[in-house]
């Protein structure tokens, strides 16, 4: 018999953090004023975290509504949801002879980009999120507030919801193994991780670990639809979203579903093409579908260059990660505190990261492959940070601390320490550092 979920109790949970996260900013602000600048934490920031500051200098940032919880990668989902990303006054990077080759092999639709054609930052982020916003901020128009400030609300709301929807599916996922006591543990554990905070600021953790959960949780009780549609949107949030196909397979392959398909020519002859099974298989691949269809429009062209030549990311850039993270483990045991005190969670996060997936393989193979898959494509994709970050997109992570959880000493540890990090990186977020 299927079990119910305590959706009140969940719901109650999420709020509670939500809000008191919210008032910690709050009184984060108030109390210290402002900290030193600059940050030297990685080489670039000392550059990105001046005596002005960010959300002092950039328009969308600056507006006074929720004004701490919105910095760096906030200002292009706001730009979005308010403009689009044809914003003219978003930062641009050129294209160049080798992108340009590439779009004209491709099946770059409705556009052509000529070598040294500008195009926007903006385009280094996924719509789905600016889009959900974009749509909500229709009906928070009522409030008179002035379009920012609109997409600042309608972003906290959506991460919200993304978070309750990542505990509920935490929840599911364990509450079969671990009990309704251990199940909310687990989804409590989430709230709690370091780089949770980011979970309730205008960001696309929240919502993205919804859908990306939930996807999973659906797929676990069978519902392909429901299953399918969450991975769609979520690769549309996130490009890790492209791995959802994994559990999505993984779950038809665990139930040897695909033992009942029989593609001998001469049945297909006689009986016609099994079209229940060719849906099924759409669905369940439905994430590379989305995928592929992204990127043959300018979003998907536009997310290359901006990523590329800006940001210096790309996909299995094995090399170069290699370089950057080398560098990494040498800085964080050179002088300068703010960087050891920086990568020694980057590399924390990265070890216990990859460790919870092969803890949970045996009882979750495909959501443990999926949870490898994403940690490796973001350690591997030329940048050496973010990691504390990115491991959110992990189940895995948390499955595995609920079971440790168990031991009321690993328990009442992880809560306090993992609280007090949270409560750093948030007040690092609330000054943009």
């Amino acid at each position: 018999m299927t079990h119910r979920i305590p959706y009140l109790k969940l719901t109650l949970i999420c709020l509670g953090w939500f809000i008191g996260l919210m008032g910690f900013q709050w009184m984060a602000e108030m109390r210290l004023v402002d900290l030193v600048r600059p940050d030297y934490a990685v080489f670039w920031t000392k550059f990105s975290t001046d005596e002005i500051g960010q959300q002092a200098s950039n328009g969308y940032l600056s507006d006074p509504f929720l004004n701490r919880h919105v910095a760096w990668d906030s200002e292009f989902y706001i730009s979005i949801a308010t403009v689009g990303y044809q914003d003219p006054d978003m930062r641009t990077v050129s294209v160049t002879a080798a992108q340009q080759i590439e779009a004209e092999g491709s099946v770059v639709i409705f556009e052509q980009y000529a070598v040294g054609e500008e195009v926007q930052l903006s385009y280094a982020f996924f719509a789905f999120y600016p889009w959900m916003m974009r749509l909500l901020s229709y009906p928070l128009s009522i409030f008179g507030m002035n379009p920012v400030a609109t997409a600042i609300l309608a972003g906290m709301i959506l991460s919200f919801l993304g978070s309750l929807m990542g505990m509920i599916a935490l929840y599911d996922l364990t509450r079969k193994e671990l009990g309704e006591t251990g199940a909310l543990r687990t989804a409590f554990y989430l709230l709690i991780f370091p780089a949770s905070m980011f979970m309730a600021q205008v960001y696309t953790e929240g919502l993205f670990i919804g859908l990306a959960y939930g996807s999973i949780a659906l797929a676990n009780r069978r519902k392909l639809g429901w299953a399918a549609l969450l991975a769609c949107c979520a690769t549309l949030t996130r490009a890790v979203g492209l791995l959802l196909f994994v559990p999505l397979v993984g779950r038809w392959l665990i139930d040897e579903e695909w033992t009942d398909i029989d593609l001998e020519w001469r049945e297909i002859y006689y009986n016609g093409i099994p079209w229940k099974t060719v849906g099924q298989l759409l669905l369940r691949f439905s994430p590379i579908i989305t995928h592929l269809v992204w990127r043959m429009t300018p979003l998907g062209f536009g997310f290359h260059v901006a990523e590329s030549n800006f940001f210096g990311r790309g996909a299995l850039m094995l090399g170069t990660s290699l370089n950057v993270w080398l560098d990494a483990a040498q800085g964080m045991f050179g002088e300068n505190t703010q960087t050891t005190a920086y990568y020694l969670v980057e590399f924390a996060a990265i070890v216990i990261g990859l460790y919870a997936c092969y803890a949970v393989r045996k009882r979750h193979p495909a959501l443990a492959l999926y949870s490898f898959l994403a940690v490796f494509i973001a350690l591997t994709s030329g940048g050496a940070q973010g990691m504390h970050r990115y491991v959110l997109a992990a189940p895995a992570l948390f499955i595995w601390l609920g079971r440790l959880g168990k031991n009321p000493a690993f328990d009442r540890t992880y809560t306090i320490v993992s609280t007090l990090l949270m409560a750093l990186y948030a007040i690092l977020f609330t000054f943009d550092f």
